[in-house]
């Protein structure tokens, strides 16, 4: 596991200048208004998405191994009595993904997520209901 970073920047070849140089790793995608990088130390997923609120955090995630992890986070958290999203398969920010999101205080957004693939949308679709989710 690692964790998420999703900022919004307001100019999207700057920061990947910027974060390049700052964690010494080169982003793993780059689409339009969209990049993301895998950075190994620390183990971080840092996404940038390019919009005009930029200094701001979009959302924080954890980046699982498995959907079976992503199942058991969610059911931990509902157990703990947090509202999540329930578990979902999506299509997201260019990738494919089984996911489920919890809100923390002060808006802060949270996602528990497993990368199955990559994608061509950035936009946020829900494929169906994950076969192993028991909520939602």
């Amino acid at each position: 596991m690692r964790l998420q970073l999703a900022l919004d920047v307001t100019d999207l070849d700057e920061s990947i200048a910027f974060y390049t140089k700052m964690f010494a790793t080169e982003p793993v995608k780059v689409k339009p208004g969209y990049a993301n990088f895998a950075i190994a130390d620390p183990p971080l997923k840092l996404v940038l998405f390019e919009n005009t609120t930029g200094g701001t955090i979009n959302h924080l995630g954890v980046e699982t191994e498995t959907a079976d992890e992503v199942t058991a986070a969610e059911a931990r958290l509902t157990d703990q009595g947090l509202e999540t999203t329930g578990v979902d398969d999506t299509v997201c920010c260019y990738a494919e993904k089984t996911e489920t999101w919890v809100d923390g205080p002060d808006d802060t957004r949270w996602e528990w997520y497993v990368k199955k693939g990559d994608a061509d949308q950035l936009e946020n679709e829900v494929v169906s209901a994950a076969a192993n989710a028991c909520c939602g």
